[in-house]
């Protein structure tokens, strides 16, 4: 029982995915924060290229 206490291999793994979910949750809130402006850009690229 004490060596599961000291076993610490999964807490960077853990970590990582901290830090990739709290990107994610602040590129969707970007996404929605700027929806008109991102939209009028990629319609202006798409305008562009056709």
């Amino acid at each position: 029982m004490v060596e599961f206490g000291r076993n610490e291999e999964g807490q960077g793994l853990v970590e990582y995915a901290l830090i990739i979910a709290v990107i994610a949750i602040a590129v969707i809130v970007a996404m929605v924060f700027f929806r008109d402006q991102l939209s009028n850009y990629f319609s202006s690229i798409g305008n562009n290229l056709t």
